[in-house]
């Protein structure tokens, strides 16, 4: 779609000057500051806090009663699971259960009971279900939210048993949700033993099946980076199990990401294989993770080629938040590339994936640091900044430059959907970038520049309530 302050550029109606960017006719920057508004009082964080508090008790007796940890085997291996009917009807991970006929399943009350594994979700997703002997009636029961209900930024509250320590609730955000992965992501601490667990709103109800996290300790602890399986795929699975048409074989094999990433250095290639032995993303495709250390404004460039399998790649920064970028055959040839500018110091994990599941074979994955750019700068669109004729924010920054030269120019933020424009000093666009690609919302623009002179790159937001901190860079 064509951003309408960029056509009114195209008009000849706006000026460029030295210093920066003026419209003509363009109503003045508004002040952020606000003579009436006063710094909230101390009461009032007191009360959030208390609403806060309460929200997680709540959340934790209503839930908690209904969440169980399950054991197969001599081994003891464990997890945990939801009973979603009153007659000992049990939700869980089909790896928790892996090929076993029967587990031993204990409620939060102290009853236990044996039950038998009733069926498993078919195209390799991560779901079995388990029925209780004994005929039982009047169990506690999980609510079940209705799919597609998650948002980004919802409260998230994990029930589960992880390292044996049965009703361990923790509370986080929904980071993430991934549709193309069929996956949530939340920063709720999710450890081993919480496998197979819910994953709940703000109202007690189930809005996805906690099934993998990522790690960087040999211990498998969380690093805030867990990933759950959605409402959209587990309603048709249940539905599939109470038919009695839930297939009674596994498809989902593999691991479930509680393993260390491997290190990579930068400026080094490394050759891996996607097969049984890696893990399970919730939507059944493989995966082997990395990790690497990164500095704040470095800027690297990933790619993964493979003959044998479409490769898929993800990087996310250590904390899950900072950073979460995606591609699929941005190398050609199906094969997958991904070049940011890290925002933050500290470690970063790549996800070296397979676009479809169970894909398996050898690939090569590189990383390595792009060199020197000609400029770098933060900055932020917040109330108060030149306001474009369409209502959009935006800021601007001057650009000398030879003709004949080759730009590249980025704008990334993990706060809006960014727009970006280069234009020359008579106010004519010389290129535009909505998103980079259907799945990242960050612009990019590659130019050569037509003649020797000033130029203007103009950082903006798609929609008028874009707002929020960004990075530009020129190389």
């Amino acid at each position: 779609m064509q951003n309408p302050w960029l056509r009114f550029v195209r008009s000849g109606t706006c000026v460029f000057t030295a210093l920066g960017l003026t419209l003509l006719g363009a109503a003045p920057a508004r002040s952020s500051a606000n003579p009436a508004s006063t710094a909230p009082l101390r009461p009032t964080a007191t009360l959030a806090q208390n609403i806060d508090e309460e929200t997680n008790i709540q959340v934790y007796e209503a839930a908690s009663p209904a969440v169980v940890a399950i054991e197969v085997g001599d081994s003891g291996a464990a997890g945990s699971g939801s009973i979603v009917a009153s007659t000992g009807l049990v939700l869980t991970n089909a790896h928790v259960v892996g090929n076993a006929r029967v587990a031993r399943v204990r409620l939060a009350d102290g009853r236990e009971f044996t039950g038998d594994v009733v069926g498993y979700a078919d195209d390799r997703i991560d779901l079995a279900a388990i029925q209780l002997r004994g005929n039982p009636t009047g169990l506690p029961t999980i609510q079940v939210a209705p799919p597609n209900s998650v948002r980004v930024g919802q409260r998230a509250f994990a029930i589960g048993n992880p390292f044996g320590l049965a009703g361990t609730f923790t509370v986080g955000i929904v980071s993430r949700i991934d549709p193309e992965r069929g996956l949530i992501q939340t920063d709720a601490a999710i450890n081993p033993g919480n496998s197979g667990g819910p994953l709940l709103d703000s109202n007690g109800r189930l809005i996805g099946v906690n099934t993998s996290i990522f790690t960087t300790e040999s211990s498998g602890g969380n690093i805030g980076i867990g990933f759950a399986i959605p409402m959209q795929e587990v309603q048709p699975f249940l539905t599939a199990v109470r038919n009695g048409t839930a297939s009674t074989t596994a498809s989902a094999a593999g691991g479930r990401g509680s393993r260390g990433p491997e290190s990579i250095a930068l400026n080094n290639t490394v050759a891996g294989q996607l097969g049984s032995s890696s893990d399970v993303l919730p939507d059944g495709s493989y995966f082997n993770a990395y990790v690497f250390e990164g500095r704040q404004g470095q800027r690297i460039q990933i790619e993964m080629v493979s003959q044998e399998l479409d490769p898929y790649l993800i990087l996310l920064s250590q904390d899950g938040d900072a950073l979460y970028l995606a591609d699929d055959d941005s190398a050609g040839n199906y094969n997958a590339r991904l070049e940011t500018t890290l925002p933050v110091d500290g470690a970063y994990v790549i996800i070296a994936n397979s676009y479809a599941e169970g894909q398996e074979g050898r690939y090569d994955l590189s990383l390595s640091e792009v060199g020197d750019y000609i400029l770098r700068q933060t900055g932020s669109l917040t109330t108060g900044d030149a306001i474009a004729p369409d209502g959009t924010l935006f800021d601007s920054y001057p650009l000398e430059g030879q003709a004949g030269q080759a730009v590249t120019i980025t704008l990334e933020s993990q706060e809006f959907d960014t727009y970006l424009a280069l234009v020359d000093d008579a106010g004519r666009v010389i290129a535009e970038n909505d998103d980079i690609s259907s799945n990242n919302t960050n612009s990019q623009v590659t130019s050569t520049l037509p003649a020797t002179g000033s130029y203007v790159i103009i950082v903006n937001g798609y929609s008028t309530a874009d707002q929020g901190s960004y990075t530009l860079t020129v190389r």
